[in-house]
Parts: C-alpha cells; sequence; structure tokens
C-alpha cells in the first residue's frame, strides 16, 4: 500500500529533514514512526499525504504515483492531522454531510457514509454537536469520522492520542484496533505503538534506524531501551 525510494525533503534553509528513506507498508498493516522530535516523522507523512513535495527520490500509495498523481493518491487516502479536522461552530454531521458530497457522494449515498461512520465510532449521538462543545477524546473520534468517511485503501494519523487523558486514549486506541484499514501513525508514546502496531519504524534525523514487529525490537529488553539504542546508535 505505500512504498518508497530513497524518499527525501530538503527544505529551502537547507535543512535536511527525510534522508533517502526506504519504507514499505503492506495492505491491512498498521505501522508506527517512532523518534524524537525533529527526526522527520511528519514531514514523511505529509509528503505522502501530498501535502507537501518531495525533493528527492519516489513513493506509491495506494497504487498511485505519488509525484505523477497526487489527485489520484488524494481520493484513496485518509488524513488525520495533529491539528485535527473537525470544526468548531457548525454541527460535525452537517460537516461530514458536505464533506461527504465533496468527495462526489450524491446526498442519499452521502448520508449512509456518515450514519455508518458515525455509528462505528461511537459518535451518533454527538452528530448535532458544534464541535467547540466537545472533549478532547470526542473531537478525535470525530477525527476519525472526518478521516474514514470516504472509506480510505490507506490511513495516515499524525499523533493521534496527543493531550488526551489516558482513558481516553485507551477508548481511541480501541477504535484504531477496531478499523481494519492499512494504517500510517506518528506517535511519541512507546505504549501506543506498542497497542497499536503491526511494526515500528524507528526514525532519528531523518533516515530510519531500525524497523521490527514491537516483539522482535525488544529482544529481552523494553522498547524504551530498544528505542535509545537504535536512536542513539
Amino acid at each position: 500500500m505505500i512504498r518508497t525510494q530513497a524518499l527525501s525533503m530538503t527544505f529551502r534553509s537547507g535543512l535536511r529533514a527525510v534522508d533517502g528513506l526506504d519504507l514499505t507498508v503492506e495492505a491491512g498493516e498498521t505501522v508506527a514512526f517512532l523518534g524524537p522530535n525533529g527526526a522527520g516523522k511528519t514531514t514523511t507523512m505529509r509528503m505522502l499525504a501530498t501535502l507537501l513535495r518531495p525533493t528527492g527520490g519516489r513513493a506509491t500509495v495506494a497504487g498511485r504515483d505519488l509525484l505523477a498523481e497526487p489527485r489520484e493518491v488524494r481520493r484513496r487516502i485518509g488524513y488525520v492531522s495533529q491539528a485535527g479536522g473537525a470544526g468548531l461552530f457548525a454541527p460535525l454531521g452537517e460537516e461530514l454531510l458536505l464533506q461527504a458530497m465533496l468527495y462526489g457522494m450524491r446526498r442519499a449515498e452521502a448520508r449512509r457514509a456518515v450514519e455508518h461512520t458515525l455509528d462505528r465510532l461511537g459518535v451518533t449521538h454527538l452528530a448535532g454537536r458544534l464541535g467547540a462543545s466537545l472533549s478532547g477524546g470526542e473531537k478525535r473520534r470525530f477525527d476519525l469520522a472526518f478521516g474514514l468517511l470516504h472509506r480510505p485503501d490507506v490511513l495516515f494519523l499524525d499523533e493521534p492520542s496527543t493531550g488526551l487523558d489516558p482513558g481516553s486514549r485507551a477508548a481511541l486506541w480501541e477504535h484504531v484496533r477496531e478499523l481494519g484499514v492499512t494504517t500510517l501513525l506518528t506517535t511519541h508514546y512507546l505504549e501506543e505503538a506498542e497497542a497499536l502496531a503491526d511494526r515500528v519504524v524507528i526514525i532519528s534525523r531523518g533516515r530510519i534506524v531500525a524497523d521490527a514487529a514491537p516483539d522482535e525490537l525488544r529482544r529481552g529488553r523494553t522498547l524504551a531501551e530498544a528505542f535509545a539504542e537504535a536512536v542513539d546508535a
């Protein structure tokens, strides 16, 4: 579902944020990007979501070329940013309906998609509420709804549980585990990567320094110890 070859991003300032990244994500996998601040996690995700144009390398997402077919990539992905997508001052059910129609669905089909997605995430009862009136955990579930509404082939989650209390974080993890969508997520939480990911990819200074299942990374140590060793290598 995702394949990159020497993917790179150098900003005008000269900062090389991503440096020759080779990554493969198979259909149905959930892969967690771990790394310190500034490691290149979000930059990589923004490139794969067509929000930043790479300065080097190539990639395919859901079978489409990232550089040659960005519009087709966007049709096939869902993206949930750190900032979130749920608006603050309109009923969220109406916002979801509008987004479904912007994806080309007729009104009746859009309504069915909205109803299905809200039910799937357990937020049907909140559809008439304004985003500004929701708790952090409720907003993040609606952010997931915006990302899943058009039934994407690939879902990008950028630090999905940042700022949530432990109870809300656990509830969000449960929803993510049940999605059944190829997922690439960035996180600072080791326990989040361990709870959600089939594979953990550790990135440091724009390069992948480890790529394995959580159990393989541990090998008799904690995931925190494996992370520290990989980053310091």
